[in-house]
C-alpha cells in the first residue's frame, strides 16, 4: 500500500508523490516527459519487496502536481526542482537517495547531481537516456505528445488505440483501468493527458534552449562522481548505441545495461529486466 507523500520544489510547487516501504535505502523514480508517477508503480513495488523505500513522484506539470503559473518547463526548471527534493529526501529520511531517471526524469536528475557543488545522491540510474539523443527520436516522441493536445479524445479506449498505434510492439493491455491516470477529463467530456499543454507548446517549453541544455549536460555527465548506471533499451529510437558508447567515454566509472527487447520505455517494455538491473546496481553500491 502506497503512503502519499508531498514535497516543495524550486519554485514552491507542490509535487505529489508515493511512499513503498518503510525502510531501506530511499530509491526515487521520477518519470519521462508525459507520465505521471503511476507508470512507476510496478517497479515501486518490486524496490519495496527488496527491503528498499521505493518514492515516485510527479515531476512540475504533470499528474496530480502543480502546473506553474510561471510556465517554467525547461529541462534547468526540472533540474531545480530535482535538487530540492533530493536534498528533502536526505532531511526525512537520513541517508542520501538512489534516483532512478526515465527520459525526462534523467536529464533532470543528471542536470542536479552534475552541477552540484556536493553530492546529492548516492547513486544515478539513467533509463534510456543520454546528452546527446537521436533528433529523429526525439520528433517523434514529441509529434505523439502534441498530436491531440488541445482536441483530447473522446473515449479511454480512444486513447488506448493512439498509444498501441505509436508503440506497436508492445502487448496492449486488457484492461484500461492504469490508463485513466493518464487522463484528465475536461468539462467538455474529452479526455486529455494529464500534463500542462505549456510543457510541450509554451515560451519556456521542454524543448526550450536546446544547444545550451545539451552543452550543459555532456558538462554535468563528465562531473559525476558517485556511483552510475546507464539502462538503455536495445530498440531504442532515442537513444543509440553510439550514444551510449560517448557517454560512458565521459563517465568511465559507470555501469551499463543493456535491455535488448525493450525500447524507449524500457520500464513498460520490459519491467522484470529492468528491475534486476535496478537492484543489482544497488548491491553494487553496498558492496562498495
Amino acid at each position: 500500500m502506497a503512503e502519499a507523500l508531498e514535497f516543495e520544489g524550486a519554485e514552491g510547487n507542490r509535487l505529489a508523490a508515493d511512499l513503498r516501504g518503510s525502510e531501506g535505502q530511499p530509491v526515487i523514480l521520477l518519470h519521462g516527459g508525459g507520465q505521471p508517477r503511476h507508470s512507476w508503480k510496478g517497479s515501486a513495488q518490486q524496490l519495496s519487496e527488496r527491503g528498499m523505500r521505493a518514492i515516485t513522484i510527479d515531476l512540475r506539470g504533470h499528474g496530480q502536481s502543480d502546473w506553474l503559473n510561471s510556465g517554467y518547463y525547461r529541462f534547468r526548471d526540472y533540474a531545480a526542482d530535482a535538487k530540492v527534493v533530493f536534498e528533502q529526501i536526505e532531511v526525512q529520511f537520513g541517508v542520501k537517495p538512489i534516483a532512478v531517471g526515465a527520459s525526462l526524469g534523467g536529464i533532470s536528475s543528471l542536470l542536479a547531481e552534475g552541477e552540484a557543488a556536493d553530492a546529492l545522491l548516492n547513486g544515478l540510474v539513467l533509463v534510456d537516456i543520454t546528452p546527446r539523443m537521436d533528433p529523429g527520436g526525439v520528433s517523434k516522441i514529441l509529434s505523439f505528445m502534441g498530436d491531440r493536445i488541445h482536441d483530447g479524445f473522446a473515449t479511454i479506449e480512444e486513447a488506448g488505440e493512439a498509444i498501441a498505434r505509436y508503440l506497436p510492439h508492445r502487448v496492449k493491455p486488457t484492461s484500461l483501468d492504469g490508463l485513466r491516470k493518464n487522463l484528465r477529463l475536461g468539462k467538455d467530456g474529452r479526455y486529455r493527458w494529464h500534463w500542462d499543454p505549456r510543457f510541450l507548446n509554451g515560451p519556456n517549453s521542454v524543448h526550450s534552449d536546446h544547444e545550451e541544455s545539451e552543452r550543459r549536460l555532456v558538462a554535468a555527465a563528465r562531473n559525476l562522481r558517485i556511483p552510475v548506471q546507464l539502462v538503455r533499451g536495445g530498440k531504442s529510437e532515442l537513444v543509440s548505441k553510439e550514444h551510449a558508447d560517448e557517454f560512458m567515454q565521459m563517465v568511465p566509472h559507470a555501469l551499463y545495461y543493456d535491455v535488448s527487447e525493450a525500447g524507449h520505455m524500457v520500464a513498460g517494455d520490459k519491467n522484470d529486466v529492468f528491475c534486476q538491473a535496478v537492484l543489482s546496481f544497488v548491491e553494487h553500491i553496498k558492496a562498495a
